[in-house]
């Protein structure tokens, strides 16, 4: 979600040859994603657009983003896309314990937390079973 410059969803592709779904809504990243995907040979798909226009009936396995909002927001965005054994893997900074106290006030969900390797305060949320409260 929000794919910005490809991290992590592009790189996972790159890496890995996963199909995955870029969804991004600025038209300038879109093409430099595109470009990537051409120089790399990525199976990714990169979707133009607002993660409302999505198509209600997609579904994935994973869900990710970086810098796209609050985790509140994230899991709203997320929730719909996320299939039922789904998880989903956010990159968060120095407000992520914050940020989960927010959320728990709507959201149940199974947490793991992962140490940054880039941000020494920032953390990377595995998310399962994600419901509302």
């Amino acid at each position: 979600m929000g794919s910005g410059a490809g991290f992590p969803g592009l790189v996972v592709s790159i890496v890995t040859g996963a199909a995955v779904v870029l969804a991004e809504s600025d038209a300038r990243k879109c093409a430099f994603l595109r470009e990537v995907c051409r120089l790399t040979s990525s199976p990714a798909e990169i979707f133009e657009g607002r993660l409302e226009d999505l198509g209600g009936e997609l579904t994935f396995d994973l869900v990710t983003a970086r810098a796209l909002a609050p985790l509140p927001k994230l899991l709203e965005y997320a929730e719909p896309r996320l299939k039922a054994d789904g998880s989903c893997l956010f990159l968060k900074g120095a407000r992520h314990e914050a940020e989960l106290t927010d959320a728990n006030e709507f959201w149940k969900m199974d947490l793991e937390r992962h140490q940054s390797l880039s941000d020494c305060q920032g953390a990377v949320l595995q998310i399962r079973n994600l419901s509302r409260v």
